[in-house]
């Protein structure tokens, strides 16, 4: 077949270890054949973060800005073993969490479903999309440790020189205490990207906090979601036929559990940490969880949602055969082919997308699938293949639909 060709370029985000190795064999096998592939390339591999300090992270963020659609490798966030390992100028910042700050995105997850791997949860038919707030809360809190007895207070300091104060606790003892902020601009970018989302997947969508307990911080959240809706979304949700839900967070968790699934579950920062992870592992798992990241201005940055498989990369270096599950960063670059496509009017780059998900999920159906997968896995009848026969596999299937 005549490759297919792509007018505007994605931007390439290469990553750290074994989704490294996994990176370049999808390219070869299931990519290159078949697509006259036009990326701008950026290596977040850790080495090149170092070499340039970390600028080449924000450069593929802003080139995001200027092509509109990203598609990301892994990478390793450092820790203090990494700044050893890799003899870092600097244990430099997550790689995610730049290109988040600078998107000004929220971060959406959702299972990969094959009908041999059921969820633990029997009601779950339809995959649950995670829309994760990725700014403030616990994550950019400050934090004291109480030694003895003391009085706590909130104080803001404004522009004018007023002063809003507070008690938070008199302490007879030792405590903690802690502080988090959030602000309305990221509130309401988080809003925008969740409902823009859902008209994009014409999808439901829930939103929950706990704004009976927080009447100021979480009530701001649930205020600024139901004013953006009622003032910019409400006639669109209604034409699309889909419908805008807020309730609590622990009245959310009871109907999350007991339903059907298909819908978007908006959740603060915390919230959005552990329930993404939650319905992960529900599921079947983390290596069959997609990402995307996208921006209230229409910025697209797709993802797997696990790690480097550090641990597959040491066998890898060693020379040992690895069997490592490719299915998230598979989807990866078909939901970053696809909103190219859908983006430049391409109908055949979204054919593509399409088809290349559909093998790679009837691979798994037909039995064939890594290590990881086949313990969960439903069936007699498992074939177990390592990492790159895996996506050869695939490759066959894709052939004889395309």
């Amino acid at each position: 077949m005549e490759k297919i060709k792509m007018n505007v370029p994605l931007v390439e985000m290469d990553g750290d270890e074994m989704t490294r190795i996994i990176w370049a064999k999808i390219k070869e096998h299931l990519l290159e054949p078949y697509i006259d592939l036009n990326t701008e390339y950026y290596d977040l591999g850790l080495e090149k973060r170092n070499e340039t300090d970390d600028k080449i992270t924000t450069d593929s963020a802003n080139a995001i800005t200027k092509y509109g659609v990203g598609v990301k490798c892994a990478t390793i966030t450092p820790n203090a073993a990494r700044v050893k390992e890799y003899n870092l100028k600097s244990m430099w910042k997550s790689p995610n969490g730049t290109i988040r700050a600078i998107l000004d995105g929220t971060v959406f997850r959702a299972p990969i479903i094959v009908n041999n791997i059921k969820p633990s949860v029997k009601t779950w038919t339809k995959p649950i999309t995670v829309a994760r707030h990725a700014y403030g809360d616990v994550y950019r809190d400050v934090e004291i440790k109480v030694e003895g007895a003391a009085k706590a207070e909130l104080v803001v300091t404004y522009a004018n020189g007023e002063v809003a104060k507070q008690t938070i606790h008199d302490f007879s003892g030792a405590g903690v205490v802690l502080g988090m902020h959030n602000t309305d601009k990221s509130i309401e970018s988080f809003a925008r990207s969740c409902f823009n989302y859902a008209l994009d997947q014409k999808q439901d969508i829930w939103f929950a906090t706990k704004d009976t307990i927080s009447k100021t911080y979480d009530h701001r959240f649930k205020d600024i979601f139901q004013e953006i809706y009622d003032n910019e979304y409400d006639d669109k949700f209604k034409a699309a036929g889909i419908e805008y839900f807020y309730t609590l967070i622990d009245d959310a968790v009871a109907r999350v559990v007991k339903s059907e699934g298909g819908f978007i579950w908006a959740c603060k920062n915390y919230d959005g940490d552990v329930m993404s992870d939650m319905v992960a592992t529900a599921f079947g798992s983390l290596a069959m969880m997609t990402s995307v990241l996208v921006s209230p201005e229409g910025f697209y940055e797709y993802e797997a949602a696990h790690g480097t498989v550090q641990r597959h990369y040491y066998q890898h270096l060693e020379g040992k055969v690895t069997s490592t599950n490719s299915m998230a960063t598979i989807f990866a670059w078909t939901g970053a082919l696809r909103k190219r496509g859908e983006l430049d009017n391409n109908e055949a780059l979204i054919n593509f997308a399409n088809k290349l998900e559909e093998a790679s999920i009837k691979t798994i159906e037909e039995g064939v699938m890594t290590k990881d997968l086949a313990s969960l896995a439903e069936g007699t009848n498992i074939k177990t293949v390592n990492t790159e026969e895996f996506l050869l596999e695939v490759k066959q299937r894709l052939e004889t639909l395309i």
